[in-house]
């Protein structure tokens, strides 16, 4: 899957979990840029993506996700198997 298509429906995502059609996600997106990105939110998010894109991501995994750049990267490498 090409990096814009992630992109593309994480953003989808994210706009749905905060009902919030303003989002817009780049590389450098962080919790902080995001009104209601919280430790719980963070878990629904993490879910979400894991069901959205047939993935599954492990602790550590999800512990190195700093911004939205790193849960691209990881998306992925995951959907690369």
């Amino acid at each position: 899957m090409q990096e814009d298509a992630i992109y593309t429906q994480l953003t989808e995502l994210f706009r749905d979990l905060f009902s919030d059609d303003d989002i817009v996600l780049t590389a450098a997106t962080t919790a902080a840029d995001i009104d209601g990105w919280d430790s719980f939110n963070h878990i629904s998010i993490i879910v979400a993506v894991e069901t959205r894109f047939g993935i599954k991501m492990q602790t550590r995994e999800i512990e190195g996700l700093h911004n939205i750049g790193a849960m691209v990267t990881l998306i992925r490498a995951k959907l690369a198997g």
